[in-house]
């Protein structure tokens, strides 16, 4: 019987994986997910190690074409590589088991309840709010699943009444399906989950919880949800 080489040409998965295998690069993959760039410093102290130690694992992760980095006079820069990248950290993250919960602090507590409250994954919302956006405007009839996620004639006639334009046609598909961590149920990425959250920020409908991924609706973003998509303040269907 012949065996497989080991060394077969092909996609290198083991490299891949070893890139998120380590604790740290991992922390540094999830904390990217807010869509912003990065300092080493920054990431560092978000993981609670040695600057030079976030440097060691930076740069394997640049080799290994998950992050890109940009450079701004002496400071460097880190950020995902591509919308691709940020989809593969959020559905390993929906797949991966849930450790126990250490003894935490109230601090601690209260943030990881807003993260699973509201939160943005790259540059579209996630998180309870993500979820039950979706889900409402599906069941508005402003997204169809029958062959996968689609935006409807209704669909597009309500972001055009939301001032929201849809972007040019790219690459990247309109709608598209991502499996949220929190949840575990799929939240709207792709261009109208990005034009979205887009917009939300710019009309003050979300606001960022000190510099994490965390979001909360404003007052005016809450009455927005009512009227817009019939989301009562904790994200459920209000009753008629």
């Amino acid at each position: 019987m012949k065996h497989r080489d080991a060394h077969t040409e092909g996609p290198d998965l083991a490299a891949l994986a070893a890139l998120l295998a380590d604790g740290t690069r991992a922390t540094f993959c999830l904390a990217l997910l807010d869509g912003r760039a990065w300092t080493a410093t920054e990431l560092a102290r978000h993981a609670g190690v040695a600057a030079s130690t976030a440097t060691e694992h930076l740069n394997r992760l640049v080799a290994g074409g998950l992050l890109a980095e940009e450079r701004q006079g002496r400071h460097r820069y880190v950020r995902l590589a591509d919308l691709e990248t940020a989809g593969l950290i959020e559905n390993l993250a929906s797949l991966a088991p849930r450790r126990p919960a250490p003894p935490s602090t109230l601090p601690a507590v209260n943030r990881s309840r807003a993260l699973a409250r509201a939160r943005t994954c790259y540059d579209h919302l996630a998180g309870a709010l993500g979820v039950a956006i979706t889900e409402s405007m599906t069941r508005r009839g402003l997204l169809d699943w029958e062959h996968g996620p689609a935006l409807t004639g209704d669909g597009t006639a309500w972001l055009a009444e939301l001032g929201i334009a849809l972007p040019p046609a790219t690459r990247r598909p309109a709608v598209r399906s991502c499996l949220d961590w929190t949840e575990r149920r799929p939240h709207l990425a792709g261009a109208v989950g990005a034009a979205l959250c887009a917009h939300a920020f710019d009309s003050g409908w979300i606001t960022r919880i000190g510099t994490g991924r965390a979001v909360a609706p404003t007052a005016v973003g809450r009455q927005a949800l009512r009227e817009h998509l019939g989301l009562s303040d904790e994200f459920g269907t209000p009753s008629s």
